[in-house]
């Protein structure tokens, strides 16, 4: 499979939430606002490039029976330098997402590359496919939180949208909002892309 292919497939054939359906704790929790899921996209993305870099630099040093700690404590790291860097430039948005940050450390997507793509293939593949699911995964958190924020606040990224009488639909920015929204979505591109609901 050439790079472009690699890259390519994390963005739709395989894109994480809307294919795969992973990472549901971030997807559901934080997409409340387009801010809110592009932010948390980009964190995801920066780790699982690093991740995949390192996990793919020593996959023949580490042994086997230690492989799943290592390749944790290797994200661990980047998620704690990505929380730092968030809490040090982008206070508001380190506080909107809150604990969900050091979860990214748990977060199957990142774990599953490292342990299926990144600890079997050489570093340039593995930066392609972690730029490819990480835009993949950034794209679907987009799209989620301003599906939820159009609709529960009437903007997207602060702008307004609907008419300034628009009664909002306070229950899209609650929790149950995530599944909606979330259904609703999965429901478009399903219809869209093979003709049924």
């Amino acid at each position: 499979m050439s790079l472009v292919e690699e890259f390519k497939k994390g963005i739709w054939e395989k894109n994480p939430v809307f294919k795969l359906v992973l990472g549901m704790c971030p997807i559901l929790a934080v997409t409340t606002s387009a801010e809110n899921g592009l932010g948390m996209g980009l964190a995801t993305t920066v780790v699982l490039i690093c991740s995949n870099i390192v996990v793919s630099m020593m996959r023949k040093l580490i042994p086997a029976g230690v492989r799943i700690p290592a390749f944790i404590i290797i994200i661990a790291t980047f998620v704690t330098v990505v929380q730092l860097a968030m809490e040090a430039w982008v206070y508001d948005l380190y506080q909107a997402l809150g604990i969900f940050i050091p979860l990214i450390v748990v977060n199957c997507l990142i774990l599953g590359r490292a342990e299926g793509f990144a600890s079997k293939h050489p570093v340039i593949d593995s930066i392609f496919d972690g730029g490819g699911m990480g835009i993949g995964f950034t794209l679907a958190l987009f799209i989620l939180g301003a599906v939820r924020e159009l609709f529960g606040s009437g903007t997207i990224l602060g702008f307004s949208i609907f008419a300034a009488d628009y009664p909002p639909v306070l229950l899209m920015i609650l929790p149950p909002g995530g599944f909606i929204a979330l259904g609703l979505v999965l429901a478009a591109l399903n219809k869209f892309t093979h003709g049924k609901a």
